[in-house]
């Protein structure tokens, strides 16, 4: 049989003889479509037995949905199947089941740090009281710092008994030689006191500074080294409640701290910050046994009792550098606010978040606020305006008497009192404000004091600057409230009685100290020196004058020897008239003529320079009772070309005391930019000088007897004196505080006596001209804390 006879007899090529060949070409024509029509099917049938399956509780649920941890309750039931399904759970899951309470809260599981904790049973029981030990490390290599150590816990002792405390525990002294490191600066030891409860921990630190090899530096390097090391905790020492560290030096050996005085009890203090999580209780205290070492260690005493009582109160520190940002705690940080107390710019406010608050300073920024409330973009829904309240002095025809509803100037969750407050004021009242200036925190760190310490002798640490009118009228460009304190032309508010306003602003005032404390660089008998305030600077923001109990408040002031520097825009001359002695009264001048005036000032008043010159009249009549200054705020561009000889005008109405003449410093937020000010008209040193150079010599020609007196360059200030305060050829700006205060107390608030009657010692040679102003005792630093040569 041959090939083809075979195919044509047999089975087709590649079939199977058992399978028909319908079969087959079937396959072959719907292959596609079966195999796809199956996997549904399949996966069909698997999804079925998926849902329908009975699930079993895991054998290890109820330890992982523990009772109380607020999570899936074993109880429930998890499908409709699960009635019927049996459980598969072991005895232990069952009796975890039975324990569960029925309801559980939802939400994460909260861990309660309190006086009260829960107990497995689910009661409630009251953690014993915690105490307080203080802990005072010292080494010494001729055994004294041992006996200050040993006196120093005596008088903590006797001192906390005659407060009656009952939290603070003996302190006790330790000797770093014998001290285990680990024990103490790794971890800090764990104590409880026996029937009283647990222990929390106060470290104190008595170190001379030696320059031969000593257990200082050993105990140095291991806390470099225990911040270094990665295995361990960045702050390990955050446990304690805080610490506080004195340091013992030699200024015969090393006069200066720049020169080695009392270094590594300021090693010390640094690595202490950092190992602590910046738990600085007190700060730096330094001194000399030979010299003054015992009175710096009783000021530093005492402000350890005042730590120690609020810690037993409130079982913490208390708030931080507040207000004024928070800096980095580190020696590099920068405190400066941008803030010299007069003519600065504080913190500047986000223009898109105002825009959105809805702040409202005056009414110039209706079109804002307006602006604001239409679409901003195509994801921000469509926002209602704001009403705005139009009301007029027009008094309506159809009612005899109108009715009047006297407001707070300045109420509490308004947006101005939102505004103010983070701009670091502390708000007393309804219309007074008080805040530290950045030159209170510098002197406070030996970094330098404001002009008024080079002009006047006043200390910047001991200065309150505040007022009791936040309401203005005028609304400078250069004004570094960016508009968000209250205009108006005449006071229409409620009246808050000066008492409230004279214990509020100085309640608050050493709050602000107090949480300068913690800041590194803070000098003890300076931090001891502040809590006392001796002067105040009625300048902060606003009218002081204007405010209808000044005379009042002046009162108080000077009832407890506190100096008063008020400054006024010029616009109020009945106010003017009517105020009682001042130790030094300051008007702003910061035009030449009434176009500029109305340019830079941008008064309210419609008669502004009628009641400009109004005033100056009356300050010339007053020269020789009171110290009158003219304060010049030179805006390059606005008041300073060409404007010398109508600023000698003014001088020669006036005859001030003394004129200042300072640049303006810029804050660089839009309100200034919409008022035509920018970096622009900031002038330098050199042009301020060159201006005052100019005025002086156009005052000299026309014979009014003024002459430079004083500097100070940091600030941009330049001081113009009267030839009434130059004695013997030397000038005599300062001002002699106590003999004021007797005069005062003498002939009484209204009394008659003359500038030259209270006035100081000489001018200090450093602030005199072509010297800069920047007193020798502190160290000028940069914006990174790095020494400036002055």
């Amino acid at each position: 049989m041959s090939f083809e006879d075979w195919g044509n007899t047999g089975p087709s090529l590649g079939t199977s003889p058992f399978i028909p060949d319908y079969v087959v070409e079937l396959w072959h024509a719907h292959r596609v479509p079966i195999i796809l029509s199956t996997l549904l099917a399949l996966g069909l049938l698997r999804v079925y037995f998926h849902l329908t399956e009975t699930r079993q509780q895991p054998v290890a649920l109820s330890k992982i949905y523990a009772p109380g941890t607020n999570q899936l309750n074993p109880g429930e039931k998890t499908n409709e199947n699960e009635k019927d399904a049996p459980s598969s759970s072991s005895s232990e899951s069952e009796a975890s089941q039975k324990t569960e309470k029925k309801t559980t809260t939802k939400g994460p599981r909260r861990i309660k740090g309190d006086a009260t904790r829960k107990t497995r049973g689910g009661g409630d029981e009251p953690q014993p009281r915690r105490m307080i030990q203080v802990l005072i490390f010292f080494s010494s290599l001729t055994a004294n710092t041992e006996k200050v150590a040993q006196g120093l816990g005596e008088a903590l002792q006797e001192a906390l008994k005659k407060a009656g405390s009952e939290v603070l525990l003996t302190p006790k002294v330790l000797d770093l030689t014998e001290v285990d490191y680990d024990e103490y600066f790794i971890t800090p030891p764990k104590a409880e006191e026996e029937g009283k409860g647990p222990v929390d921990l106060v470290y104190l630190f008595l170190l001379p500074s030696y320059n031969i090899d000593s257990i200082n530096d050993s105990f140095l390097e291991h806390l470099q080294e225990t911040h270094h090391d990665f295995r361990i905790d960045t702050s390990p020492l955050a446990p304690i409640l805080g610490y506080s560290v004195f340091g013992l030096g030699d200024r015969e050996g090393w006069p200066t701290e720049e020169e080695g005085y009392c270094f590594q009890a300021k090693e010390l203090d640094r690595w202490m910050a950092k190992l602590t999580g910046r738990k600085r209780a007190y700060p730096l205290g330094m001194g000399d046994w030979k010299r003054d070492g015992k009175t710096r260690l009783e000021e530093w005493k005492a402000g350890l009792v005042d730590v120690l009582e609020v810690l037993e109160k409130t079982g913490s520190l208390g708030e931080g550098v507040a207000g004024s940002g928070a800096p980095a705690e580190s020696d590099d940080e920068d405190v400066d606010d941008g803030d010299d107390g007069e003519v600065v710019f504080d913190d500047a406010v986000d223009s898109k978040k105002a825009k959105k608050s809805g702040e409202l300073g005056d009414l110039e920024d209706l079109g804002r606020i307006m602006e604001a409330s239409r679409v901003d973009g195509p994801e921000e829904p469509r926002r209602a305006p704001i009403a705005i309240d139009f009301t007029t002095e027009t008094k309506p025809k159809t009612r005899k008497t109108p009715i009047v509803t006297i407001k707070e100037m300045v109420p509490v969750n308004s947006p101005t009192y939102n505004s103010l407050t983070k701009q670091g004021y502390s708000i007393v009242g309804s219309h007074s404000g008080v805040k530290i200036c950045r030159w209170t925190k510098s002197a406070l760190r030996g970094r330098g004091s404001c002009y008024k310490y080079s002009f006047y002798g006043i200390n910047s640490h001991q200065c309150m600057e505040t007022t009791p009118s936040l309401s203005c009228s005028n609304k400078c460009v250069f004004c570094w409230r960016h508009g968000t304190n209250p205009v108006g032309t005449t006071w229409r508010w409620v009246v808050d009685p000066p008492e409230l306003i004279f214990d509020g602003v100085k309640a608050n005032h050493y709050k602000k100290i107090k949480m300068m404390r913690g800041v590194p660089g803070v000098r003890s008998e300076r931090f001891a020196e502040a809590m006392r305030i001796r002067h105040c600077a009625l300048s902060l923001v606003g009218e002081p004058i204007f405010y209808p109990h000044i005379n009042a408040f002046l009162g108080m002031l000077h009832a407890e020897r506190i100096s008063s520097f008020l400054v006024c825009n010029a616009q109020h001359p009945d106010e003017l008239a009517a105020l009682q002695h001042v130790t030094q009264l300051y008007v702003s001048i910061d035009a030449s003529n009434r176009e500029s005036l109305r340019r830079i000032d941008r008064p309210l008043h419609r008669d502004f320079w009628e009641r400009f010159q109004r005033c100056l009249e009356i300050l010339r009549e007053r020269r020789f009772r009171q110290r009158t200054v003219f304060r010049l705020t030179l805006v390059k561009g606005f008041n300073v070309d060409d404007e010398v000889q109508g600023y000698a005008d003014l001088v020669e109405k006036g005859l001030p005391c003394f004129v200042e003449v300072k640049g303006v410093t810029y804050c660089g937020t839009a309100t200034s930019s919409n008022a035509g000010l920018t970096m622009a008209n900031v002038p330098f040193y050199h042009e301020v000088c060159d201006f005052v150079t100019a005025l002086d010599a156009e005052l000299a020609r026309r014979g009014l007897g003024y002459g430079i007196a004083a500097e100070h360059a940091h600030s941009c200030c330049i001081l113009l004196a009267s030839e009434r305060f130059k004695v013997e050829g030397k000038w005599h700006t300062v001002i002699d505080y106590d003999k004021f205060f007797q005069l005062l107390e003498a002939k009484g608030p209204d009394g008659d006596f003359a500038p030259e009657d209270y006035m100081g010692p000489e001018t200090h040679e450093w602030a005199t001209w072509g010297r800069g102003g920047f007193d020798p005792r502190d160290q000028r630093v940069d914006r990174k804390g790095r020494p400036i040569e002055v």
